[in-house]
């Protein structure tokens, strides 16, 4: 009984003692959700933010690259107008000297007929000593007005072409004047939006100073690429597969044929496949000024101009900057605004911009095969267009998060990776 009384007693001393326990221990849990909540909502915060300066980079960056183009287009419009007003300014001096020849000639006639006298005619009738020689001067004389007349009337119409050629003058003067002010409002714009696009790359660049979050970045870039990449090869694919099977079986052979010979030719130089495993502080020169390949794109290993003259800053497969990272195609060094030439004839299948890519252009060039063209400064093409060998698609620029210039040069052979420097001509 006593032990009984001492177990009730010890049970109501110690039970508000727990029920203080789970109470403290119930608001300390309220006090993390409430603190996960919060760092949660910062997290998003920070997320959004994030997402906001990629969107003002992309937006930019499209800006940009549309101001390029108006204010090339503008520049040319200048120059045409030049070639118009120097060649309205050579038909002027034309009429001028024409002008003044025809006041030349109406001058001594009117002093011959002044010299002759006002009545002319009436002598005529009142001389009439001689019927063949009043007949001879009479046709002379008729012969001498209509000359008079005709010179006048010229010299009217040259009056009234310089008269023309003035207006027009005038005309493209003003309009010159017009597209000089365009133009520099379109600089002062491309330089605002520059000092925006500055500042946003920055912002990104602070952002992604972590190496761990920058490699997260990359590999993400790189997944967002593979995905649209892989999504314009399945439509390629689709495509393929409704073509003819002799057409098929026939370039195939010639795929084979030419696999073999570039083998021959690559053991016979003593080339290498193995890629290089550092960036290049000293690259070496590649140019495009080369004879464009007419033939498939297959048989073109080693025969295909570069897309631009440059030097390159990293080859196929050296570690990026991050180090755990390769590149899946070269970097080229060039001045920014340089125009970027098709490598082979085909159709652009993707022309806008990408996160990790900037402005990216994407050709088909038919049976897997595909050019890729990143960071640039404005696009020339568009989605469905064809291109031609060695024409301009887009210049050089520093868009995608690049702190210089340069174009992302790749290519893809039914969707894996292939070094550039097997399929371009060697330099020097």
């Amino acid at each position: 009984m006593l032990r009984a009384a001492l177990f009730a007693l010890l049970a109501c001393c110690l039970a508000p003692a727990f029920a203080d326990q789970r109470a403290d221990a119930q608001r300390q849990l309220e006090a993390a959700r409430k603190d996960v909540d919060e760092l949660q909502k910062l997290l998003g915060n920070l997320q959004q933010e994030k997402s906001g300066v990629q969107k003002q980079l992309q937006g930019t960056e499209r800006e940009m690259g549309t101001l390029q183009k108006q204010i090339d287009t503008l520049e040319q419009q200048l120059k045409d107008g030049e070639s118009e007003i120097q060649r309205l300014d050579e038909e002027k001096k034309k009429l001028q000297s024409q002008r003044a020849e025809q006041q030349q000639l109406i001058a001594l006639q009117v002093r011959a007929a002044y010299q002759s006298g006002r009545q002319e005619y009436l002598k005529l009738l009142l001389n009439q000593q001689q019927p063949e020689q009043f007949s001879r001067n009479l046709t002379y004389h008729d012969y001498l007005s209509r000359a008079r007349s005709e010179q006048l009337a010229a010299f009217n119409d040259t009056l009234e072409q310089l008269h023309a050629v003035e207006a027009e003058l005038a005309t493209q003067h003003s309009l010159l004047a017009g597209q000089q002010v365009e133009l520099q409002t379109r600089r002062e714009a491309l330089e605002q939006v520059r000092g925006e696009h500055r500042e946003a790359l920055a912002k990104l660049n602070s952002e992604l100073g972590d190496g761990d979050r920058k490699l997260k970045a990359r590999q993400q870039e790189q997944a967002e690429l593979a995905g649209v990449l892989k999504t314009i090869e399945e439509t390629l694919a689709r495509q393929a597969r409704e073509a003819e099977e002799a057409r098929r079986v026939a370039e195939a052979r010639a795929k084979a044929a030419a696999e073999a010979e570039a083998q021959r030719r690559l053991a016979a130089s003593g080339a290498s496949d193995k890629p290089a495993n550092r960036l290049l502080r000293d690259g070496p020169q590649v140019s495009s000024n080369s004879p464009a390949f007419g033939g498939p794109f297959a048989q073109a290993r080693g025969q295909l101009p570069w897309p631009v003259d440059g030097r390159l800053l990293a080859r196929f497969g050296a570690p990026r900057d991050d180090g755990r990272l390769k590149w899946d195609g070269v970097l080229i060094g060039a001045s920014a605004g340089t125009r970027v030439r098709a490598i082979h004839g085909g159709r652009v299948v993707f022309a806008d911009w990408l996160r990790g890519a900037g402005l990216l252009l994407i050709v088909d060039h038919g049976n897997g095969y595909l050019s890729l063209y990143g960071h640039n400064q404005s696009l020339l093409k568009a989605a469905g267009d064809l291109v031609k060998a060695g024409e301009a698609i887009s210049t050089v620029g520093s868009s995608g998060g690049q702190d210089t210039p340069a174009l992302y040069f790749a290519i893809r052979q039914q969707g894996q990776p292939s070094d550039p420097l097997r399929w371009c001509r060697a330099q020097g």
